[in-house]
């Protein structure tokens, strides 16, 4: 059994912001780079985004061409990935939009996130109790165990935070917006933590692409990661 790849993907401020602190999402991305993530997701066998994220922003995490849609089924796979996200406390409404569009879903959460889950989410999605706290290498286990050999995980600050710390995470998308946010209120990319090697630990840049007014920077974050 094999742990998927996992590339996280975050779209930044200049300032490190990944929103503002105002009631409606920042778009950070213009169309080009929404283009350049809806072909990441085409390419990922799953996406996971946090259940903060979907409260926040209720995505219906879709590839949206479908083109690439079509792509994916020629070549045998779901016509949309995997849809995956993570709840310590099993505080999800069944009517956010992230159940009733695309594909499977699965909620890996808790012990007692999932005594509150199950029956809410019966039918739409299947609920995965990873024990008594959240145990992203378990998670990552079972992925595995479904086939998924390639993670896309797009946010938030906690789920890119849990990856990165607990040192998971094989590869960084990291998109720079020609924006300033300038307020304290608003979510970063990363939240405190303590990153294996902490600020002595370089990681490996491996390219540099423009698209559109955005700078997308890719990073290898493991030694043992291979440059896809």
């Amino acid at each position: 059994m094999t742990r998927p790849y996992v590339l996280l993907s975050v779209a930044v401020s200049l300032d490190g912001y990944i929103d503002d602190a105002g009631p409606e999402r920042l778009l950070l991305s213009d169309a080009a780079d929404f283009d350049r993530v809806d072909r990441v997701r085409a390419e990922s066998d799953a996406i996971l985004v946090g259940a903060e994220t979907l409260r926040r922003d209720n995505p219906r995490l879709l590839v949206d061409s479908a083109e690439r849609r079509a792509a994916r089924v020629a070549a045998g796979k779901p016509e949309f990935p995997l849809k995956v996200t993570v709840t310590a406390r099993g505080d999800l409404d069944r009517e956010l939009n992230f159940w009733h569009h695309g594909g499977a879903k699965i909620v890996y959460t808790t012990d007692s996130g999932a005594a509150r889950l199950a029956d809410r989410l019966v039918g739409i999605a299947d609920v995965v109790a990873l024990g008594a706290e959240l145990d992203f290498g378990a998670l990552l286990d079972d992925l595995g165990r479904r086939g998924v050999g390639r993670l896309m995980v797009e946010g938030g600050t906690g789920m890119h935070t849990a990856f990165l710390s607990a040192d998971l995470a094989d590869e960084l998308h990291l998109a720079v917006a020609p924006i300033v946010v300038g307020d304290s209120g608003a979510p970063r990319f990363l939240a405190d933590a303590r990153f294996p090697g902490g600020p002595a630990r370089r990681r490996t840049l491996a390219a540099v692409e423009r698209v559109g007014d955005m700078a997308v920077l890719r990073y290898l974050l493991r030694p043992e990661a291979v440059d896809s």
